[in-house]
């Protein structure tokens, strides 16, 4: 891909000092909801963003993002840097993407184990890549360029798939075990992928989490999902993003915080977003779940497969 000069570093804001994201639920952080958050005595444990939204240097988004980074903390969730792209990546992108980070110092950075870059062409989509060894070196070779970029490690997500590619060699868990342990980068596990993914390609999402590697896992990633059906009449479930968490998906969560403990978890909402009580109320029935299993998860069994 062809690169530009960097952009100029935006100018580090002084009142904000690191934080760590709490194991608790947060929320992805919409325009509409930033005055109702911020007045809410229910006080969030974090609020996620996506980084393309505040890649330019001022405005609006910023003055409200501000205001929300005074209070709570943040984590930054990159959509665009598309990580599998066999072209490259993008040296601008990657320095816009450090100018958010050194800006707000968010807790937590991550991205999407997808390619969404093609030529000069970008798709607005996070679409999936196969499992085998030349994608494997790629994909490491781009983390080891961000993580040296941002100097902090990243977070890399599983994706929802749909069909399984022909040229892949190893299964998925292995894949991501792989890059982890190569690059140092830690793990964000959606659930709602998992789920997804199981049901579209006919397996069993607690033989995907048994074989998950949970001793990487960072974050949880929870959402809603649309149930379609395919050209054959079976269900395809869609990655919508537009509903409450299915009830099947929070059974999962329950188990794998039952195996390793609290976990930043964040709920998603980027379609027919609701008004902020109903992202509240997922958030709490995170928070339940978490409190619950503080006391009671499987010490000394990060390492252990979720049975």
């Amino acid at each position: 891909m062809t690169t530009s000069a960097p952009t100029q570093k935006t100018q580090i804001d002084t009142r904000f000092r690191s934080a760590t994201i709490p194991p608790r639920a947060g929320a992805g952080l919409k325009p509409a909801h930033v005055d109702a958050i911020l007045n809410d005595d229910y006080r969030i444990g974090f609020l996620e963003v996506h980084a393309e939204n505040y890649m330019g240097d001022g405005g609006a988004p910023h003055r409200a993002l501000t205001a929300i980074r005074e209070q709570f903390p943040i984590s930054v969730h990159g959509v665009g840097l598309s990580i599998g792209s066999e072209n490259g990546l993008d040296n601008t992108h990657i320095e816009r993407l450090k100018s958010v980070v050194d800006r707000y110092e968010p807790g937590l950075v991550s991205e999407h184990l997808a390619w969404s870059t093609h030529d000069n062409s970008y798709y607005n989509d996070l679409l999936p890549v196969p499992y085998d060894q030349p994608t494997l070196d790629r994909v490491c070779t781009h983390i080891d360029v961000v993580q040296n970029t941002l100097k902090r490690k990243i977070l890399l997500e599983n994706p929802s798939t749909y069909l399984q590619f022909e040229q892949s060699t190893m299964s998925e868990t292995d894949f991501v075990r792989e890059i982890a342990q190569r690059t140092g980068c830690g793990l964000l596990l959606d659930i709602n992928n998992v789920f997804i993914s199981a049901t579209n390609q006919n397996y069993k999402p607690m033989t995907y989490l048994s074989e998950f590697p949970l001793d990487r896992v960072e974050e949880i990633h929870l959402a809603g999902h649309a149930t379609d059906t395919d050209d054959e009449g079976d269900t395809l479930l869609i990655d919508a993003h537009d509903r409450p968490v299915d009830d099947a998906v929070w059974k999962l969560y329950d188990i794998v915080i039952g195996q390793i403990g609290p976990m930043p978890t964040l709920v998603e909402w980027d379609n027919d977003v609701p008004e902020w009580p109903v992202l509240r109320r997922e958030a709490k029935l995170a928070d339940e779940i978490l409190q619950r299993r503080a006391e009671t998860y499987m010490l000394g069994t990060r390492h252990a497969a979720v049975g």
